[in-house]
C-alpha cells in the first residue's frame, strides 16, 4: 500500500491545468450585478418574466417545494402529466416523459434504447451528456465526422448489430450550427435505425412557433424519431424530457434507470415550464426575434474583425484560438459590463477556444451598443481589429 499523499495527483493535475489556462472556477452572482448577460441560455428572455414566476409560485403553493419521490412512486403530479402532454403536442410527438434534467433525459434515452445488440452512431461534437450516455449504453459506439450523413449511413450499413441508434444534437451548443436532420433521418430509416435528436438549443428558437429543428425539418411525429430536450434554456425553467412514440416512452418508464431511480422534477419548475409554454403560444414572434438578434450579434463580431459562424439559433461563437486569449477576452468583456461564455478544451477541440455569446429575444439597442464596444475592445486586444 502506498503511503504517498492521495491528494498529490489532484494538486499536480490542477497545476497543469492552470499552466495551460484551463482552470475553472465558480463565480456566484447576485440577483442583479448590473452586467448585460449574454452568457446564459435564456434565449427568449423569460427567466424573470412575471408569468413564469407566478406559475412557479402557484405550483409550489399547491404541491409543495419538492415532488417527494420518483415519478413512479409519488413524484408525478397532475402538472407533470400536463407537461408531458404539452411538450409532445408542441413538437408534434405522440408522447412525452419529463425528467429532472436535460442531462438525465439524454442518459435515459440513449442508455435506455441502447444495449449490446445496438450500434450507436454519434456525431463527433455532440454534447457531453450524449457522450456519457453512449458510454453507459453498453453499445458499440461509432463516432461520425461532424454533420456527415454519408458517414452515418456507411456505419449503419456495415454494422453487425441487429439494431441501431443515430444520435445528434439538433443545434450544436458551441458552434451554433444545425444538424442535417433530414439526411440523417433518411440514413436511419434506410437502415432500420432510430434517430435521437437533442433539441436543447433548438426548442423555442428554431422552427415555426419554436417547435424545434426536427419539426422544421419535417420530421414531427415520425415513429422512428426520438426527441430529447431541456426546459432550462428557452423555457427558462429546469428539467428535461424525452418525446417520441408511445412504445419509446413506455420502454423508458419500465426500464430507464435515469427515470426510475431519480426524484421527479420539483413542482415549481414544472409550473414555470408550463407558463413558458403559454407565453410561447401567446407570443409566436419570440423565436424569430431571438434568431434575428443572433444574426445581429454575428454582424457586430464580423464588423470588429473577429471570426465567427452563421447562427442557426441563438448561439454565436467568437473564435480566439488559445485558452488564455479566450479567458482574457471574457475578462475584458466583463470590465465593459458584459457577461459572455468562455469555452476551452475539453469543451471544444484544441485551437478552438472561443467566446460563446447567446442572443435573447428581448435585447434592445442599448444592449447592442454595449456588445459592440466590448467586441471592439476584444478585437483591439487580440490584434484582430479591422479598424487598426
Amino acid at each position: 500500500m502506498s503511503d504517498t499523499d492521495p491528494l498529490a495527483r489532484l494538486r499536480a493535475a490542477a497545476a497543469a491545468r492552470a499552466e495551460a489556462g484551463l482552470r475553472r472556477e465558480l463565480r456566484p452572482r447576485g440577483a442583479d450585478d448590473g452586467l448585460l448577460d449574454l452568457a446564459s441560455n435564456d434565449y427568449l428572455g423569460l427567466s424573470r418574466d412575471p408569468r413564469l414566476v407566478a406559475g412557479a409560485a402557484a405550483a409550489a403553493r399547491a404541491y409543495g417545494a419538492g415532488s417527494t419521490g420518483s415519478r413512479l412512486v409519488t413524484g408525478t403530479t397532475e402538472l407533470h402529466a400536463e407537461l408531458d402532454r404539452r411538450l409532445a403536442a408542441l413538437t408534434g410527438s405522440a408522447a412525452g416523459l419529463v425528467f429532472s434534467s436535460g442531462y438525465l433525459a439524454n442518459l435515459g434515452a440513449v442508455a435506455g434504447l441502447g444495449g449490446p445488440d445496438v450500434l450507436v452512431v454519434s456525431d463527433q461534437v455532440n454534447h457531453a451528456s450524449i457522450v456519457d450516455a453512449c458510454r453507459l449504453s453498453r453499445s458499440r459506439v461509432v463516432v461520425a465526422p461532424h454533420g456527415d450523413a454519408a458517414a452515418v449511413a456507411a456505419a449503419l450499413a456495415a454494422r453487425d448489430e441487429e439494431h441501431a441508434l443515430v444520435v445528434t444534437d439538433a443545434v450544436f451548443s458551441v458552434d451554433g450550427d444545425v444538424a442535417p436532420l433530414a439526411a440523417l433521418h433518411r440514413a436511419a430509416r434506410a437502415h432500420g435505425a432510430l434517430l435521437v435528436v437533442d433539441e436543447a438549443h433548438a426548442l423555442g428558437v428554431v422552427g415555426d412557433g419554436g417547435r424545434g429543428a426536427a419539426h422544421a425539418a419535417g420530421l414531427a411525429g415520425e415513429p422512428d424519431v426520438v426527441l430529447t430536450l431541456t426546459l432550462s434554456k428557452s423555457l427558462a425553467s429546469q428539467g428535461g424530457a424525452v418525446l417520441g412514440a408511445p412504445e419509446v416512452v413506455a420502454h423508458l418508464v419500465d426500464t430507464g434507470r435515469a427515470f426510475i431511480f431519480d426524484t421527479g422534477l420539483n413542482p415549481a419548475a414544472v409550473g414555470a415550464a408550463l407558463a413558458a409554454l403559454d407565453v410561447l403560444a401567446a407570443e409566436p414572434g419570440l423565436p424569430g426575434r431571438a434568431r434575428a438578434n443572433a444574426r445581429r450579434v454575428r454582424d457586430l463580431a464580423r464588423a470588429a474583425g473577429l471570426a465567427t459562424a452563421e447562427p442557426a439559433a441563438a448561439v454565436v461563437p467568437v473564435y480566439l484560438g488559445e485558452p488564455r486569449a479566450a479567458v482574457e477576452a471574457q475578462a475584458l468583456c466583463r470590465d465593459r459590463g458584459l457577461r459572455v461564455g468562455c469555452f476551452r478544451p475539453p469543451s471544444v477541440p484544441k485551437g478552438r477556444a472561443c467566446l460563446r455569446i447567446t442572443a435573447r429575444a428581448t435585447l434592445d439597442e442599448a444592449d447592442f451598443t454595449v456588445l459592440a464596444g466590448a467586441l471592439d475592445a476584444v478585437a483591439r486586444s487580440t490584434g484582430r481589429s479591422l479598424h487598426t
